[in-house]
């Protein structure tokens, strides 16, 4: 179906999928761009419909499969015009692909994880960007699952997804109060890692090569009295300059990467195959 209209409902509705009241009314959330489409439908999601518009494909020839494979899934399929498409684009710089889904939703009690697991624990983490950054580390560290604790960002919230760059279609993400989270750890034997400028040990003189947690709190205030009484390893990151925090995101990168490094030291993880970059997609640091 074409869509030629900035009046059309169906572009409407779109746009009102950026508040979180209709999110959640809804169970639906907004997937934009190709990278995080293509991410999405590599590990089984299936949206209602995508929007579409060839002016604004980067001309790397991969957005039509990417349409395709939304049909062949029975999705609904709208061609829209620029202007169209430029309604209901989240992104400064769109590039023509734009996924209307389910929400993403796994119950703690469903979550599998394997012997060694490294989780992170959000604890009312205010700013959608770096929740998604959070889970784009997590990807990358392949740890075995997120938990959002006493949620301030809605997980489906537009720049989660983008921050995310998709990957946290890849991570489980499981939503949960603080005490459920934590009664969950504890049955399973994790050990609860917590960062204060107050601890004696830094984060790399810990063991974090078992079943290990880490938690991290909200920007401004970091982890409540719960967190850190409920913590097994408390440490602190060396600060050696005017600053005395970093932001949670880049906390979160640190402490999730040396617990890959002590377990590759260890043989517990395996770094993949060097594979040679020839100039295909794009890098993005």
């Amino acid at each position: 179906m074409d869509i030629t209209s900035t009046a059309n409902p169906k572009l409407k509705h779109v746009v009102k999928l950026r508040t979180c009241s209709v999110r959640e009314e809804s169970g639906e959330m907004i997937v934009e761009g190709y990278r995080e489409c293509r991410r999405a439908l590599n590990h089984g999601y299936r949206p209602h419909a995508i929007f579409h518009c060839p002016e604004f494909y980067l001309k790397n020839e991969n957005e039509p499969a990417v349409v395709e494979e939304c049909r062949l899934a029975g999705a609904e399929v709208y061609t829209c015009s620029r202007a169209c498409f430029a309604k209901i684009a989240y992104k400064e710089r769109p590039d023509g692909l734009l996924m209307v889904g389910p929400h993403v939703s796994i119950k703690l009690a469903d979550l599998a994880l394997p012997p060694n697991a490294l989780v992170i624990v959000t604890e009312a983490i205010e700013k959608p960007g770096n929740l998604g950054t959070i889970l784009r580390s997590a990807d990358a560290a392949k740890v075995a699952a997120v938990i959002v604790c006493d949620r301030t960002t809605d997980i489906h919230n537009p720049n989660v997804v983008r921050a995310s760059t998709g990957t946290m279609f890849s991570v489980p993400v499981v939503e949960a109060t603080s005490d459920e989270a934590l009664a969950f750890l504890k049955a399973r034997g994790f050990s609860i890692l917590a960062a204060t400028p107050h601890a004696e040990k830094l984060h790399f003189e810990v063991d974090l090569t078992g079943n290990v947690a880490i938690a991290l709190g909200a920007e401004q205030y970091g982890l409540t009295a719960k967190w850190m009484d409920g913590a097994d390893l408390r440490v602190r990151i060396p600060m050696l300059g005017l600053a005395d925090s970093l932001n949670v995101s880049a906390a979160a990168t640190i402490l999730v990467y040396e617990a890959v490094r002590q377990r590759l030291a260890k043989g517990i993880a395996k770094v993949p195959d060097f594979v040679p970059w020839h100039g295909e997609g794009t890098i993005d640091h």
